[in-house]
């Protein structure tokens, strides 16, 4: 897998998880909506982790700098 996620991309990212967390725990989102946003923001946070994203290299977007 090569790189194709940018510091300030995974940045973001990191922030909506902890965005969709943070909902999720206070009540603001239960049942289907708060699962399915808890799943989004998992998704997220791992591809941050991972520094690769599949959808981007689908439709061929690379936010990294470093070749």
């Amino acid at each position: 897998m090569k790189k194709n996620l940018g510091n300030i991309d995974k940045v973001v990212r990191i922030m909506i998880f902890l965005l969709m967390v943070i909902l999720f725990i206070t009540g603001v989102t239960s049942d289907v909506l708060g699962y399915t946003l808890m799943a989004v923001g998992t998704v997220l946070l791992l591809t941050s982790i991972v520094n690769f994203c599949p959808l981007y290299r689908l439709v061929g977007i690379n936010t990294c700098r470093v070749k």
